[in-house]
């Protein structure tokens, strides 16, 4: 229990200071530091209150990255009611349970109090937990199922797979993970192949079978509705291959541009990747069977092979949430191996130089991600609000029930009641073969954008001029551009007001002008 309120005392605290300084900056608004996090709320609200999921109560739209996480949220909103603020609550109290399953955990691994509580900081940090809590998003969540998975694991293998408690919260463990976050499944494969390769084939079967089937059922019902197997974030986001051939050339440019001159890749991978090589290494050096390496090493491997998936088919990218489910599992698995570095650290780093500069390097990226998360904890929440929060008070007020073109999709479709165009593609699907991967924004990209807005009588557009890549529709008017300072979240600092329907251009102008912005807005009328 002492381990607990000092773990808890340590990380809540620091978390506490964040969301003063957070409000501080907000005018005493709580305000995540991605708009994705009010594409879950706006959802989730929808599908509480009126019974649809999507991003507007008008119609289905598949956008949400983590089924299970907005429906957890609907379900709260219907029992609470309608407030911004769950998302923030379900994730402190998530964090709590992962404090108490990481301070089960190194208990079997270490006596000395001191040591389970460096080694549970350690886990939070090295994942970056706290900045995880304020995105508002699914990844608290997927961190401690993780967690649970390889607590349960552990038990499970150190048994030789006799416990069959442990293999009951581990395969149920599985069955929730790919509908939390679709890529689990870089997971259940590197599982699978790690079981086949020490001949558990039962295992490997229900671990495919369970990871993979509420994914087909959910791929089965959303492509009934929308005409993708995916949640249109996966079909925009991830990375496409082209089956049609050239395939040589495609893997080298995936490789070349995901893992070779990715940064992120160095970051977060490299020196991860290299710990494990080390102690497969050393039991190699000490001749042990191979069967016995991998039992050794199962979750080592089947860790390295899921961040190299990873790398290659998701992304490494914003405020550490991608990797941080990966981040715990490797903290968990190395942890135990290095307790010596523990208990005898200075007797340990001379007789293991190249494994103590390896932990170094990481050492050095746990100090660089702490300082980097404080900037975006700091400043993001505060460019949300004066980009997203303002836009969304300004449609609530003055378009309240209007057709809007827009890019970021979060606050204003959760603050307002909005009929959306996301030309994105995250809240239109009808839009998603001009953005997914691959795809040439042209001038049928604006012919189309051009004839929809008409035919559905769609008044104004808040976008990022950039993204419209020179094909902004001629009919659209700019009325005003709104210009933030000190960006680190949002896609561009600056923001633009355009017309569509040419009888509110005045009006609109107008509304532009009398809407009290937040000081910070520098709001730029075009005449």
């Amino acid at each position: 229990m002492k381990n607990f309120i000092i773990s808890a005392s340590v990380f809540f605290g620091i978390c506490v200071i964040y969301f003063l300084i957070m409000i501080s900056k907000t005018e005493g608004n709580f305000t995540y530091i991605l708009d994705d996090a009010y594409i879950h709320l706006a959802i989730a609200k929808n599908f509480a209150l009126h019974d649809v999921w999507g991003m507007t109560k008008y119609s289905f739209s598949s956008s949400s990255s983590s089924p299970i996480f907005t429906f957890i949220l609907s379900v709260l909103i219907i029992v609470f009611g309608n407030n911004e603020l769950i998302p923030l609550v379900f994730n402190v109290a998530v964090s709590l349970l992962i404090i108490v399953f990481l301070n089960r955990y190194y208990s079997s691994f270490f006596d000395k109090n001191k040591h389970i509580i460096i080694a549970s900081l350690f886990t939070l940090f090295f994942a970056v937990l706290h900045i995880q809590i304020f995105t508002g998003m699914e990844h608290s969540l997927q961190v401690l199922i993780v967690i649970v998975n390889i607590f349960y694991f552990q038990k499970w293998i150190k048994s030789d797979f006799k416990d069959q408690l442990s293999s009951y919260w581990f395969y149920a463990t599985i069955l929730l993970l790919g509908l939390v976050r679709f890529e689990s499944m870089f997971y259940f494969v590197s599982l699978a192949f790690v079981f086949l390769l020490i001949k558990r084939y039962k295992e490997v079967v229900l671990t495919l079978i369970l990871g993979f089937v509420p994914i087909l059922i959910f791929g089965y019902f959303n492509y009934q509705k929308d005409g993708y197997f995916f949640p249109n974030s996966v079909v925009v986001k991830g990375t496409s291959f082209n089956f049609s051939g050239n395939y040589i050339e495609q893997i080298k440019e995936i490789v070349f541009r995901k893992i070779i001159l990715n940064i992120k890749f160095y970051q977060v991978a490299l020196f991860p990747l290299l710990i494990g090589v080390v102690f497969i290494y050393k039991d190699y050096k000490s001749k042990l069977s191979f069967q016995k390496i991998i039992i050794n090493n199962f979750l080592i491997i089947a860790w390295s092979l899921t961040l190299m998936l990873q790398c290659v088919f998701g992304e490494f990218k914003g405020p550490f949430r991608y990797e941080a489910y990966l981040l715990t599992a490797f903290s968990m698995i190395v942890i135990p191996r290095l307790k010596h570095f523990f208990i005898n650290p200075l007797s340990e780093f001379k007789k293991e130089k190249f494994t103590v500069a390896i932990l170094i390097v990481n050492f050095i990226l746990l100090i660089y991600k702490f300082g980097f998360a404080h900037l975006l904890i700091t400043q993001g929440s505060e460019n949300i609000y004066e980009q997203q929060i303002q836009s969304a008070k300004f449609l609530k007020k003055y378009y309240n029930n209007s057709s809007v073109v827009a890019n970021d999709i979060g606050a204003i479709c959760y603050f307002s009641d909005i009929h959306l165009l996301d030309f994105v593609g995250l809240g239109s699907t009808e839009m998603i073969p001009f953005s997914k991967k691959g795809a040439v924004m042209d001038n049928r990209f604006k012919n189309y954008l051009t004839k929809y807005c008409k035919e559905n009588n769609y008044q104004l557009a808040i976008v990022y001029e950039e993204w419209l890549r020179g094909q902004t529709p001629e009919n659209w008017k700019k009325v005003a551009v709104l210009t933030i300072k000190n960006n680190v979240v949002v896609g561009q600092d600056h923001i633009f007001i355009y017309s569509i329907n040419p009888k509110i251009h005045e009006s609109l102008k107008q509304n532009v002008k009398d809407f009290k912005w937040n000081k910070n807005v520098d709001v730029n009328i075009i005449e």
